[in-house]
């Protein structure tokens, strides 16, 4: 009793920090028509992408396609990236590349919510899927290329959604015609890139793709690497002084504009001499985006780009889900916590040679049931909730959804519960703020798990020794015409 009040109490104060949520209502799922697509692309060509009312002579551009399995999180991406550029009250218009089949609701959202003019678009065709190393979520991210027809700016600055801003980078637009950070010494990263619209490069770039340029990844990054070859001998782009001069020409950005978030955690501080450290990328695994929640304290800058989020568009969304979740939960551990379930008593003959087999399959059955109280919470819960939400939720979940073989089959709760205990005690190893660099950092947790393993085969050990004992005392399986020790009916206690 005292060590699963304990136990909950827990769990639930990591949701002391309340987060604060404002509403906003969203309409129908209704992705547009692609009407007159052809049309479209024809106007495209000849005129340009054309944003309504345009208020500034520059703009920060970033797309939107559907068709993976991520397009609400990139959605929320986006958004949180619009915000935090208003927040910095850049001199530019933000601009959105959506694709046709982009659903209605987002787009209102992103103009009437977030500010942001939307241009909507036909998918450009990818010549390069039938390339052996293609991956499929890059399909559509040649739809990048509809920045050189943005026809109204003098200058765009080409983004990610997974940029992290961290200040003003209006200084960008003084740099020449097409001007990207070298992230591997090689070849520069397209997160983040500027350019001079040029519907002469873009009818180029369209005509390249027609007739296959080669392009090693298949997606935006290997055709601009192919289509800019040269930029690597270009010099670095320093701002000049004069804010209205505009430089001309290709240059290399100095490495602050695309701080790989894993060069962060190497020392857990930025130290790049180089240039302003202004904005972060992500370019590493999806899964280890930073708007999802467990990217915290796994990747210590997941709470960053959540803190932005927090102060921009909020949580609403996800939280009348997490919310009933949270109750589905406390009602488990509170029906068993009163009625405690025993399973009804399987009957069986002494004579039975099938007996070994079905106390085998049982025993791994009550295993897989408690792996499963630790798996299923993991895959519920919202994927772009706050981390401390998250993971308050997924420890609550995996707690309740525990407590079930606990009582159903008489298991010591110590032993269930040992890898509840070794997660919580992970995310405080990783959590820990005073690291001196991301290597103590990693060998701490890697110490850590190293002395949880013994504790956890122990648990399994014990866990099975105790159904066995179950059984051979006749307490689950009792003989044809006997009673076990205990009544197949729930008790109150």
């Amino acid at each position: 009793m005292d060590l699963q009040r304990v136990m909950v109490f827990s769990c639930w104060v990591l949701s002391l920090l309340i987060i604060e949520t404002t509403g906003y209502s969203d309409q129908l799922f209704q992705p547009l028509e692609a009407e007159n697509a052809d049309a479209m692309t024809t106007m495209v060509m000849e005129r340009g992408l054309q944003t309504r009312r345009p208020e500034h002579k520059n703009a920060y551009a970033t797309m939107m396609y559907m068709g993976t399995p991520r397009d609400y999180e990139f959605y929320v991406a986006t958004r949180v990236l619009i915000r935090s550029l208003k927040g910095y009250h850049v001199n530019a218009d933000i601009v959105v590349i959506a694709s046709l089949d982009v659903p209605l609701n987002w787009i209102h959202n992103l103009e009437e919510g977030d500010g942001a003019k939307v241009v909507r678009v036909e998918n450009l065709e990818n010549p390069y899927q039938k390339q052996t190393n293609f991956k499929n979520r890059f399909e559509l991210s040649l739809n990048k290329l509809y920045a050189w027809s943005l026809s109204n700016y003098d200058r765009v600055v080409m983004l990610d959604a997974d940029n992290l801003f961290l200040k003003n980078t209006d200084e960008l637009f003084q740099c020449g015609s097409f001007c990207a950070v070298f992230i591997n010494p090689c070849i520069f990263h397209t997160g983040l890139f500027v350019l001079q619209p040029s519907m002469e490069v873009f009818r180029d770039m369209i005509h390249e793709l027609q007739v296959k340029r080669d392009n090693p990844d298949g997606a935006d990054q290997g055709f601009l690497v192919s289509y800019f070859s040269d930029l690597l001998n270009q010099p670095l782009f320093r701002p000049p002084s004069n804010p209205s001069t505009v430089l001309t020409g290709h240059f290399r950005l100095p490495l602050g504009y695309q701080m790989d978030a894993s060069y962060y955690y190497l020392k857990l501080r930025w130290n790049v001499p180089c240039g302003p450290n202004s904005v972060i990328t992500f370019p590493g695994a999806v899964w280890l985006k930073p708007w999802y929640w467990w990217s915290w304290p796994v990747l210590p800058l997941g709470l960053s780009w959540h803190h932005q989020r927090r102060y921009t568009i909020s949580y609403s969304a996800e939280m009348p889900w997490v919310l009933i979740q949270a109750v589905f939960y406390l009602g488990i551990i509170l029906v068993t916590r009163l009625t405690r379930l025993t399973m009804s008593k399987q009957c069986y003959r002494r004579s039975d040679k099938n007996l070994t087999v079905i106390q085998t399959a049982f025993k791994m059955a009550v295993l897989l049931l408690i792996l499963s109280a630790y798996i299923v919470p993991f895959f519920i819960i919202p994927q772009t909730i706050h981390p401390l939400m998250g993971w308050s939720l997924y420890l609550t979940g995996s707690f309740a959804l525990s407590s079930i073989p606990i009582n159903a089959f008489l298991l010591p709760v110590l032993h269930v519960l040992t890898p509840w205990l070794c997660i919580l005690g992970t995310l405080l190893v990783m959590a820990f703020p005073s690291y001196p660099d991301g290597v103590v950092r990693a060998l701490s947790v890697f110490g850590y798990a190293f002395c949880c393993a013994p504790f956890l085969w122990v648990s399994f050990v014990k866990i099975t020794s105790h159904l066995q004992i179950l059984i051979d005392k006749e307490v689950l399986f009792p003989r044809s015409g006997e009673s076990g020790s205990s009544s197949s009916l729930s008790k109150l206690y």
